[in-house]
Formats: structure tokens, C-alpha cells, sequence
């Protein structure tokens, strides 16, 4: 069978981030996904990202020619998503924007993706991941009191907040549509995504059990029972030992008596045990470890780095990366028992194929690009 979203047409205009990641978990799903691209001012350098452009069909349209305007307009009218990732009004400059593409297509699904949000006092700065997050207090509770916030790469803003946002998003709005025959715009904000994937720890903050300072928490590495420590070879565990049942299996497992870490929540003792553990940890190898911990309910892991997780035999046994393209990466998620989803070769249909497939004439498409005459 076919992805969830087989028969989906979505039309991306092109941009960094988060508006391609939605656009490619779209496809992953079976979506038909167009990314309209601008031609570039001079050769592109170096190989083209395998993961997030993958399953998409691309061509390369000047926006900002009265051609290229017209051009996305009529493939709007076959579309059933548009994702837009400009700064607000850009759009709306262009002559692409929701009003003008929802006139073409009322059943369209808008997508638009931004840091901030299409209003708000920032809604017209620049910003990045990191920005964003730091807005929402989801920075300021990552890291430890010494070391300060630590980013946590682009994850949280970019693509939890934004990217997954909007996705998640666009099929609320297919979902609607498909009851009322009316689009809508989805205003995904990574501002607003950050903060929703904090809505767990503000609930806990809330009711007196999570501290707005770092490092003094269940769940921030505070607790030496949640956190990663350094073995002999310099490489990394972690531990989520958190109910009752899995730190004895922990301590049990590390040569530890029990009786010297209780109560486990005694938060006045976590830094004491937690450089206990440390020493343990520090005088065997992290595979050294992994083999006392085989079979145990202890909640350890092995931290693995990019070379290292793709060939872990869980990973290998769910086939959780997949190798495309010259490219190890992850596959697509979540599974469906009946429309698995398979990523499609890259696309090696022509600009001309592509927009005849939409209706463009030979003539029309000779109008849009030279290259494609």
C-alpha cells in the first residue's frame, strides 16, 4: 500500500529548515510534493542535501518575474497544500499571498512557517533557532548551573516546533477541508511550537515541582539517577533509572548498595551520589558497561554518536535508518499498519514533464525559463 497521504499535492516554495523538513515528512508519507526553487545566481556548491530533499520533484521559478507569479498561481489551483517560509508580508509582496492563492483555490491549505509568527512586536526580525527557544524558557532549563544554556542543536525550534508544528498543522487543515470545502491558513511559529513542547514542564512549574533554575530537577540531569556520565574510554552512558524498580536494578547491577542511595529522592544527597556514580562509571569502558547492563530493566543506555547509532541492533532490527541516496538516514515515522510509507527515488522528471503534468503548455513553459524551452 501507499502512504497515509498518497493523492496529497503540495506545493513548497523553497526555503531553509523547518519549511523543507515539514515538506519532507509530507513526503515521506506518500504526498506529492513540489519544491518551487529560484533559479540560482550563480552554480550551486557542493551536493545537495540527501535526506530533506528526498521523495520531492523540484523546478526553478523567478517569483519575481510576472511569469513565475502566474506560474505558481496555476499550480496552486492543482495544489492542496502551499508551504511558505518568507517573513511576513513577503508573500504578500509577490502577489502569492493567502488571499490571492485561496481566490485561485479555496479549498487550499496555507502553510506558512516563521520564527515568530506572523505579528507580534517581533514578527518582522530575524531570528534563528536558538532565538526563538530562548524566548520561550525552553533554553534557559538546558544545560547545568555551570556550564549555562547549552543549545540543544536546532531540535527544539526549527524542527519540533516548527518543522513537526506546521506538519501537524497542514493535516489538521486537510482533515477540516475535506468537511467543509474551505482552506485556511496554518500560522506556524516556531515561538509558539517551542513553548508547546514545553506545556509538561510549565505544568510542573506550576503546581511547586520544577524550579526555574538549571541542573536542580528530575528530568535536567540534576538527579544522578537521569543524567550521562564519562567512562574509561571517554565515551558516554545515560541512565533514566527513575521509578523505584529500575534504580535497584542500576545500583544492583553497578556493585552499589542500595541502602547508601535512599531515599533516591533526596535531593540534598544528588550531588554526592551523583559524583559516586561518576567514579564507578569512570573506571570501566562504556562497552564494559553495556555488557553488565545486557538484560537489565535499568533504564541505560549507550550515548552513540551519528557513525555509531545507524548499526546498534535495535536500530538495525526496526530498521530505523535507512541508507538512500549515498546517505545513511533516518526513515520515515511514525509506521502505519496498513499505508506504509516508502521513499521515493529522486526525481528525474524535467521541469517540462513536471509543468505539463500541471497543464503548462510547451509555450508556457518556453515563457518561464530558457533553459526549460
Amino acid at each position: 500500500m501507499a502512504g497515509p497521504l498518497t493523492g496529497l499535492t503540495v506545493l513548497e516554495l523553497a526555503g531553509m529548515g523547518p519549511g523543507p523538513f515539514c515538506a519532507m515528512m509530507l513526503a515521506d508519507m506518500g504526498a506529492d510534493v513540489l519544491r518551487v526553487q529560484r533559479p540560482p545566481a550563480k552554480p550551486q556548491q557542493g551536493r545537495p542535501n540527501p535526506v530533506v530533499g528526498r521523495g520531492m520533484r523540484s523546478i526553478e521559478l523567478d517569483l519575481k518575474s510576472e511569469a513565475g507569479r502566474l506560474a505558481v498561481l496555476r499550480l496552486v489551483e492543482k495544489s492542496d497544500v502551499l508551504i511558505e517560509g518568507f517573513r511576513p508580508g513577503v508573500m504578500e509582496r509577490l502577489g502569492l499571498g493567502p488571499d490571492a492563492c485561496l481566490d485561485r483555490n479555496p479549498r487550499l491549505v496555507y502553510g506558512r512557517m516563521t520564527g515568530w509568527g506572523q505579528d507580534g512586536p517581533l514578527a518582522d526580525l530575524a531570528g534563528h533557532d536558538i532565538n526563538y527557544i530562548a524566548l520561550t524558557g525552553a533554553l534557559a532549563a538546558i544545560g547545568t548551573s555551570d556550564s549555562g544554556p547549552i543549545p540543544p542543536l536546532n531540535l527544539v525550534g526549527d524542527f519540533g516546533g516548527g518543522g513537526m508544528l506546521l506538519a501537524f498543522g497542514i493535516a489538521c487543515g486537510i482533515i477540516e477541508a475535506a468537511k467543509s470545502g474551505k482552506g485556511q491558513v496554518v500560522d506556524a511559529a516556531m515561538t509558539d511550537g517551542a513553548a508547546l513542547l514545553m506545556a509538561t514542564t510549565y505544568g510542573y512549574y506550576a503546581v511547586g515541582s520544577w524550579q526555574a533554575e538549571r541542573s536542580s530537577n528530575l528530568l535536567d540531569g540534576a538527579a544522578h539517577f537521569y543524567t550521562t556520565y564519562r567512562c574509561a574510554d571517554d565515551k558516554w552512558v545515560a541512565v533514566g533509572a527513575i521509578e523505584p524498580q529500575f534504580y535497584a536494578s542500576l545500583l544492583q547491577r553497578m556493585g552499589l548498595n542500595q541502602a547508601e542511595f535512599e531515599p533516591q529522592h533526596d535531593r540534598r544527597r544528588w550531588p554526592e551520589w551523583k559524583a559516586r556514580l561518576a567514579q564507578t562509571f569512570a573506571s570501566r569502558t562504556r562497552d564494559e558497561w553495556c555488557a553488565l547492563m545486557e538484560g537489565a530493566d535499568a533504564c541505560f543506555t549507550p550515548v552513540l554518536d551519528l557513525r555509531e547509532a545507524p548499526s546498534h541492533p535495535h536500530n538495525t532490527a526496526r530498521n530505523t535508518f535507512i541508507h538512500r541516496e549515498g546517505a545513511t538516514q533516518p526513515a520515515p515515522a511514525p509506521r502505519f499498519s496498513r499505508t506504509s510509507p516508502e521513499i521515493r527515488p529522486r526525481a528525474t522528471e524535467s521541469m517540462e514533464a513536471i509543468l505539463a503534468e500541471f497543464g503548462f503548455s510547451h509555450a508556457d513553459i518556453g515563457q518561464l525559463s530558457p533553459a526549460a524551452s
